[in-house]
């Protein structure tokens, strides 16, 4: 494996402050918008953030050592559990209200964190609509890959995020396990406070070695009053681990964005008796750098994933410009590129779908696989890192 160009002590630690932007009246544009998918609508990219949905996907391994524990451990059911920590944890940057660019069809992101992290990742856009991300990663120990696209839509004061698909991690011993993603749902768009809350139910089934093994993490959406919220009473999650007998093994509670405990379920000598071990605390949430506040409140892993490397694929989201002025400040021709690129990727789609043998668009770094139900997931099929170490991009799309 490849080393990055930076090393951990030389990456930046923040981006610009974010300038003050003006002109735009947002209920203006967004009154026509009301009802419909906001993924299928030209956004100015005042209403966003200068990351790519490729590189917001990244932002789940921020806590990735916690998929190193789960490596570790010796019971399935132990593991299912740091397994659904790091779920949890996924969502800790998503209490952000920006919204992130859109990848261009063709798209990608790596992103090469061996030398301090022990991990390396690949995203590439494989589909333009529906509108399809996928991504692989290779930890110590552990593969992470996921299949994912999102629906969203504004409804007057709230902007609904819906997912569709699965994400999977897989172990060297064997134990593999998949599952779905919650909604989300940012709140007082336009009147009042901005937050964000989720809801819903992740169902993480264990597969391989670790077969029948479930677990359930309920979001709880928050049903106090929105003038008086305290972080320690919202976006709550609980979850259970049961294993393939359907008995209880570790019971899982805490806040996706403070802290997460688990508890190890002991059976004592009456099958009625349930003792709960101390509960371990494997995660709490960073603090933000100070001053996030000024530039989208990114951390410090958030602001390091913008930051330009040299030797990437031309595809990368580190090279779109209209990302790249957006992060600079310049707003004005990040907007004009932003116009550009997606004036370029619709005539490039309508050539394509005007010739029968370019009609469908086949990923460079991905390729179909079927699951066991028959049904098809788009998995990494093994060349970019073959390709970036040979310096050939000759299959890359002219996306910029």
């Amino acid at each position: 494996m490849g080393s990055p160009k930076n090393s951990t002590s030389s990456r930046r630690e923040r981006i610009p402050d974010k300038p003050k932007a003006g002109g735009l009246s947002l209920w203006g544009f967004l009154k026509s918008c009301i009802g419909k998918d906001l993924s299928q609508i030209p956004l100015p990219i005042n209403f966003n953030e200068p990351l790519s949905l490729l590189q917001r996907l990244t932002e789940e391994l921020e806590y990735s050592e916690l998929l190193d524990r789960a490596a570790s451990c010796s019971s399935p059911c132990e593991q299912m559990a740091y397994v659904a920590v790091f779920i949890i944890s996924g969502y800790a940057s998503n209490g952000r209200t920006t919204k992130p660019f859109n990848p261009l069809l063709g798209e990608t992101f790596e992103f090469n964190r061996i030398e301090d992290l022990g991990w390396r990742i690949i995203c590439e856009q494989i589909s333009h609509h529906p509108p399809v991300s996928a991504t692989h990663c290779e930890g110590n120990g552990w593969i992470f890959w996921q299949e994912i696209r999102f629906q969203s839509k504004y409804t007057g004061n709230d902007i609904q995020i819906t997912p569709f698909g699965e994400a999977y991690v897989e172990f060297s011993e064997g134990n593999t396990f998949k599952w779905n993603k919650v909604d989300t749902t940012v709140h007082n768009f336009l009147l009042g406070s901005l937050w964000v809350d989720h809801q819903g139910v992740v169902e993480i089934l264990g597969k391989g070695k670790a077969e029948g093994i479930v677990c359930k993490l309920d979001f709880i959406p928050y049903s106090g009053s929105s003038l008086r919220r305290i972080k320690s009473e919202t976006r709550k999650v609980k979850g259970e681990v049961l294993d393939a007998n359907g008995m209880k093994k570790w019971v899982i509670e805490g806040n996706c964005d403070v802290q997460v405990e688990i508890s190890e379920v002991m059976t004592g000598e009456s099958d009625e008796e349930i003792i709960l071990d101390m509960p371990r605390i494997p995660w709490k949430c960073g603090d933000l750098p100070d001053g996030a506040e000024n530039y989208y409140s990114f951390s410090k892993f958030a602001c390091q994933m913008n930051e330009s490397e040299d030797g990437v694929a031309p595809t990368d989201s580190r090279l779109r410009p209209d990302q790249r002025f957006m992060e600079e400040g310049r707003w004005e021709e990040a907007n004009a590129e932003k116009v550009r690129l997606e004036d370029k990727q619709r005539t490039v789609i309508r050539l394509r779908t005007e010739s029968e043998e370019m009609k469908h668009y086949q990923p460079v770094w991905f390729e179909p696989v079927a699951r066991d139900d028959g049904s098809l997931i788009y998995k990494y099929n093994g060349n970019y890192w073959k390709c970036k170490e040979q310096k050939d991009w000759s299959k890359c799309p002219n996306i910029y």
